[in-house]
């Protein structure tokens, strides 16, 4: 049972420590863990080399760096994990499942860390299978073979570029929902409302269903937010 943990990186020395941490206390497994930084100014290269977690270098661009990390890859299944998060503590649990049972691609649903009421009926939602409910913060484990032939992340994508991979997997009833949460940093909530980040997401979502340039996708995801 082998995997590759690829985890794309920009300034991320507030957690990324701990995500590794929670990885190498919870696998037993064969694995390898694929760091692609996007060009860190803090300590986020350090702490992963530290950690022995191989570091590569590339262009700031989420697409772009989980791509690079794919194509370092060198084992069957690939994780996408971001760096604010933390899967359970059953991580190996489910990815040995997951494997053994020929799963094309798996998530989490979403937990948040010190969730308000609003957060936790969002969290309720992601249980379903809606595109709208899913995300990268949920993190990905795909076959390397499936990974490539639905031709990677879209590196045209400069927001939301897990979807249209998401869209295919889904589409294709390839992707399986796990019925455990994947704990989500609350870090966009810190200045802002719920409904204000709602919002920009929603409309993200809508322009993203319309085929709407992702520039344009993110400079309104931005204004929304301001």
């Amino acid at each position: 049972m082998e995997i590759s943990i690829i985890i794309p990186t920009l300034n991320e020395s507030e957690y990324i420590g701990r995500l590794i941490d929670h990885i190498l206390s919870n696998l037993t497994i064969t694995f390898e863990i694929i760091v692609v930084d996007g060009g860190s100014s803090d300590a986020t290269i350090s702490i992963c080399e530290e950690r022995n977690a191989k570091v590569l270098s590339s262009k700031p661009s989420r697409a772009i760096q989980q791509n690079v990390g794919a194509e370092h890859a060198q084992y069957d299944y690939l994780y996408f994990v971001h760096a604010d998060t933390l899967p359970p503590d059953s991580l190996e649990e489910d990815l040995v499942k997951c494997i053994e049972e020929d799963i094309v691609a798996a998530c989490y649903r979403s937990t948040y860390e010190n969730a308000s009421l609003l957060l936790r009926v969002n969290a309720f939602f992601t249980r379903f299978y809606w595109l709208v409910a899913r995300g990268g913060d949920q993190s990905l484990l795909i076959k390397k073979q499936a990974f490539f032939d639905h031709g990677k992340f879209d590196e045209s994508y400069v927001i939301m570029e897990e979807y249209p991979l998401i869209e295919k997997l889904m589409e294709n009833k390839e992707l399986k929902i796990l019925p455990k949460g994947m704990l989500i940093s609350t870090r966009k909530y810190d200045d802002r409302s719920w409904l204000k980040v709602s919002r920009a997401n929603y409309k993200a979502f809508r322009l993203f269903k319309k085929n709407v340039d992702s520039k344009i996708i993110k400079q309104v995801y931005k204004d929304a937010l301001s």
